[in-house]
């Protein structure tokens, strides 16, 4: 499941905030278990961010606002991303005498 929150502000005052949730039932085959994560988790949002952005503009739009257009997602360098922070030592701890 992707869900994305819009939120427009202008100075400290809320405009709008709108929330969807896009799911999708995939059938994976013939990939190696080393490499589902990566598939569930750069493939499968990727299916599911058209449909959306499409939700999202369309609520928007419907209540009256201009329209918002959401720009397309590297859900692939998000991953790699989460990786290296996954990899990055954790910082030592400070000692106190």
């Amino acid at each position: 499941m992707l869900t994305v929150t819009l939120t427009a502000k202008v100075a400290d005052k809320t405009l709008f905030l709108v929330e969807a949730s896009q799911a999708g039932l995939f059938t994976i085959r013939g990939v190696p278990a080393e490499h589902l994560q990566q598939v569930i988790a750069i493939n499968c949002p990727t299916v599911l961010f058209p449909y959306i952005r499409e939700t999202l503009a369309d609520a928007v739009t419907r209540a009256g606002f201009p329209p918002i257009h959401l720009v397309p997602i590297n859900f692939e360098m998000l991953y790699q991303q989460q990786l290296a922070q996954m990899q990055q030592p954790a910082p030592a701890a400070a000692t106190v005498n």
